[in-house]
């Protein structure tokens, strides 16, 4: 018997009977599942890209996680058909803006789908990297080349292998959860 087998059998084995004392379960909705997701804060970051004309893009993201150290791995997920998704998958490149506390303003700005939103925001754009450094809003960057991609639903996954970090500011970071950002330590 493999272990994948035996690991089956376990669950299966130990699994509760279904019965009338079993709970009913309630359909999961994208509203239901959205309102749980609410409840686990997370960093606010903007994930930037170059298209092949040289125009910079992006965009407010809470769907980051690292994925390992070795190699240093990020996973990012970004709506099919956004601008900043295309931009990376043409150039294979992207940077992760990671925001302190006072950058809210700019999280909002990129989160509204505004077209001058680099007309109106301070950055810069190292070359080599993968995209724009929000540079007063974000207290680090991570520079990343994609290695792989997974589509999901309405969403590609995208896994970035960091190949540069800037550090800008020595502050706290802006989180977002119960549909409020806050900053860390959360007030208390």
């Amino acid at each position: 018997m493999s272990t994948l087998e035996r690991v089956t059998t376990s669950i299966e084995e130990s699994a509760p009977a279904a019965g009338p004392s079993a709970p009913a379960r309630e359909e999961t909705t994208p509203a239901r599942f959205r309102s749980l997701m609410t409840g686990f804060p997370s960093g606010v970051a903007i994930i930037t890209a170059v298209d092949a004309d040289g125009r910079p893009w992006g965009m407010t993201c809470s769907a980051l996680c690292s994925v390992t150290v070795e190699p240093p791995t990020l996973l990012v997920g970004m709506r099919i058909g956004s601008p900043t998704l295309a931009a990376a998958m043409h150039s294979g490149r992207f940077s992760v803006n990671l925001l302190h506390a006072k950058g809210q303003e700019t999280a909002e700005l990129f989160a509204s789908g505004d077209p001058d939103r680099f007309a109106v925001t301070v950055w810069d754009a190292p070359a080599g990297h993968g995209g724009p450094h929000l540079t007063e809003a974000a207290r680090a960057v991570a520079d990343c080349m994609i290695t792989q991609t997974v589509r999901v639903g309405a969403q590609r996954m995208v896994f970035g292998e960091v190949h540069g970090v800037r550090e800008l500011a020595d502050t706290e970071p802006l989180l977002y959860g119960l549909r409020a950002y806050r900053s860390w330590p959360p007030p208390g």
